[in-house]
C-alpha cells in the first residue's frame, strides 16, 4: 500500500472548515468537500492508485444528513487498514459562530427558520461521536481567517518544509495592455531598447546578443538588486497574510526585447528555497 497521508475535516458550520481546508489545498493537498462517507473507501482506493497524490483532505460535516452515523465505522476502517488518517475537529464557542453567521448573513444548514443558534445546538449533537473521536481539536474562536490558515500550516507543515511562493512573472509590451491578473507591475523603459539597434531589431530578449546588450547597461545591475531586495523584504509579508501567489508583470513597449530579459533575470535572481519561479513572455510573438 502506498503511503497516503489522510486528513478529515470537521465541525460545526462557521468553525472555519473552508478556510483549513484551502489552507490544505494550497500545501499541496488533494482536497474534497463534502466527501459521502460511503463513497471515501473507493475514494482512498484510487488514490493509492495514483503516482502523483500521497496527500489529501476532505469535508465531512452534518451536509452528510441521515449519512453522518456511517463515517466513523469508515473512517476507523481506512485506518485498520493501514492508512494515515487523522480527524481534526475544528470547534469555536456558540457566542463565535452565532456572531459570524450574523456577520455573513447566512442562514445556519439546520435552522431553516429558527435563530442560528438553535440550529448550532441540534448539530452539536449531531456531529457529538465526531467529536469524541478526532485525533485532534482546534479552537478557532479567537482567530480570523489568518490566523487559522496559520495553525493549520503549522499543524500539517513538517519542520523541513517550508510552503513556497509561487512567483509567475510575466514579460508583455504595453502596447498590448498590462496583464489582468499582475499583482505587482513593473515598468523597465528607462532601459535603452535593442529594439533601434540594427543588429538586434529582428532577435528576442532570449537571444544571448539580445540579452547581454540590456544587462551591460549602466541601470540594469541596479534596478536588479534593488528590485530583488524589495520582493525579498515583501515576499514573506505575504507569505505571513496566507497569500501563496504573486503574479509581476514587467513591461516594455512591444514585449519582446527588454520586459524578457529582466523577467528571466528576476527569474534566476528569485529562486530559491522560499520562491518558485515561473516565467511566461505573453507577447513575445507579436
Amino acid at each position: 500500500m502506498k503511503d497516503i497521508r489522510l486528513v478529515v475535516l470537521s465541525g460545526p458550520s462557521g468553525s472555519g472548515k473552508s478556510t483549513a481546508v484551502k489552507a490544505l489545498e494550497d500545501m499541496g493537498y488533494f482536497c474534497v468537500d463534502n466527501m459521502p462517507a460511503a463513497l471515501m473507501p473507493k475514494f482512498m482506493e484510487l488514490l493509492n492508485q495514483s503516482s502523483e497524490i500521497s496527500k489529501a483532505a476532505a469535508v465531512v460535516d452534518v451536509r452528510e444528513r441521515e449519512f453522518l452515523h456511517e463515517f466513523i465505522p469508515v473512517f476507523i476502517s481506512l485506518k485498520k487498514s493501514g492508512f494515515a488518517a487523522e480527524l481534526v475537529f475544528l470547534e469555536a464557542s456558540d457566542d463565535s459562530l452565532v456572531r459570524r453567521f450574523s456577520e455573513t448573513r447566512r442562514r445556519h444548514p439546520l435552522a431553516a427558520s429558527e435563530s442560528p443558534l438553535e440550529g448550532l445546538m441540534r448539530e452539536r449533537e449531531l456531529l457529538s461521536e465526531v467529536k469524541s473521536n478526532a485525533d485532534r481539536v482546534i479552537d478557532t474562536t479567537a482567530f480570523n481567517v489568518h490566523e487559522l490558515r496559520a495553525a493549520i500550516q503549522d499543524a500539517f507543515s513538517s519542520a523541513l518544509v517550508k510552503e513556497k511562493m509561487a512567483l509567475n512573472l510575466v514579460s508583455f509590451g504595453y502596447r498590448y495592455g498590462i496583464p489582468v491578473d499582475a499583482d505587482l507591475v513593473l515598468d523597465i523603459r528607462f532601459l535603452p531598447n535593442p529594439y533601434f539597434v540594427a543588429a538586434l531589431k529582428a532577435l528576442d530578449g532570449r537571444a544571448e546578443d539580445v540579452r547581454g546588450y540590456v544587462l551591460g547597461q549602466a541601470g540594469t545591475t541596479e534596478f536588479l538588486r534593488r528590485t530583488r531586495e524589495f520582493l525579498e523584504y515583501l515576499i514573506p509579508l505575504y507569505l505571513k497574510e496566507g497569500k501563496s501567489y504573486l503574479t509581476i508583470a514587467i513591461g516594455c513597449t512591444g514585449g519582446r526585447h527588454r520586459s524578457v530579459v529582466i523577467a528571466d533575470a528576476l527569474a534566476e535572481r528569485l529562486a530559491s528555497g522560499d520562491v518558485s519561479a515561473r516565467v511566461r513572455h505573453r507577447d513575445i510573438g507579436k
